[in-house]
């Protein structure tokens, strides 16, 4: 069907780029990428599970880990499925309103990512930093309000710069890409001015990793400090041990971000390893952190241990 109102030569179905994988590993690719899609999605819904149905993981720090599990699921859930159902189907096709809404999503993700690790390790400031006062200071009021901050400043700047993004008539209908982002859709218009998108694209990625990376490096630092001056060994190690998942997470999604960014940068990179580096991107935070996140966090193992044993003595 043509969109008329734009341009003669423009469809809502849009070709899409695609991995170059031979016949013979096409179903190994996909039975691999399934198994990897369905770890992540049961490892992240346990952990949101666990938060909401244990009581003694009704603590304002699990309020604000909801949100990663969360956002870790619509990041893979957007970017694989559809990947590996093309892999197995050879379409390699994609409706334009279901392309937005996945290039919307995606953009959602990486942004979110930065702002709820921000959020978390400010709660993790406080509750070492000022553990007297850390139930005045992160009451229910301030949790709500920062994990409002979090979704809401992420939103509103993704909206504005799918807004930019959508001015434009669009007369192409190839994504160059093997998921839609914004940079793909906006290769869909005609020759035009985008300067204006390009400063606005850097600007909000400049700004949310200031603002991430502002926030994480003061509240580590203040706690670095707290563990250094602290006299007790066994207070120091757990805080340390607290804060080293949200690390990992928040330095595996930078590497892996600026990886891809860079392969997309120089020519002699194989068009499949840049593929697999803008995959990763949404997909190996969604799988490492809910392991981080279980192995690592005492409260939460213990949670899942008290519900294995409940499970074990109904079944007995």
């Amino acid at each position: 069907m043509e969109l008329q109102t734009w341009n003669n030569t423009f469809s809502f179905t849009l070709q899409i780029a695609k991995f170059d994988v031979s016949p013979e590993a096409v179903h190994f690719v996909f039975l691999a990428g399934c198994l990897i899609y369905i770890f992540a999605v049961c490892c992240n819904v346990t952990i949101l599970a666990l938060i909401v149905t244990q009581q003694s993981l009704h603590k304002q720090m699990f309020y604000i880990l909801f949100s990663l599990p969360l956002t870790d699921l619509i990041g893979i859930t957007c970017a694989l499925p559809r990947v590996l159902v093309d892999i197995v189907a050879q379409t390699n096709v994609v409706y334009y309103p279901t392309c937005v809404l996945q290039a919307f999503l995606l953009h959602m993700y990486g942004g979110s990512v930065l702002f709820i690790l921000a959020a978390m390790s400010f709660d993790r400031y406080i509750a070492i930093c000022k553990p007297l006062r850390y139930n005045s200071i992160m009451n229910h009021y301030t949790v709500c309000g920062v994990i409002t901050a979090a979704w809401g400043l992420d939103f509103v700047l993704i909206f504005v710069l799918f807004s930019l993004q959508a001015r434009f008539p669009k007369c192409k209908a190839f994504i160059m890409n093997v998921f839609c982002d914004n940079s793909s859709l906006l290769q869909l218009s005609c020759d035009g001015d985008f300067t204006v998108n390009n400063i606005y694209g850097l600007g909000i990625t400049g700004l949310m990793q200031v603002i991430s990376v502002s926030i994480q490096v003061f509240s580590y630092v203040q706690i670095l400090k707290a563990c250094i001056y602290h006299t007790q060994p066994d207070a120091r190690l757990k805080a340390l041990n607290t804060c080293l998942g949200q690390l990992s997470s928040f330095i595996m999604f930078e590497i892996v971000s600026i990886t891809a960014i860079l392969s997309y940068r120089f020519q002699n990179v194989h068009p499949n390893a840049q593929k697999i580096f803008g995959m990763l991107t949404f997909t190996i935070l969604p799988i490492v952190n809910p392991i981080l996140y279980g192995v690592k966090t005492k409260d939460i193992r213990k949670a899942f241990f008290v519900v294995l044993k409940k499970q074990k003595v109904m079944f007995t």
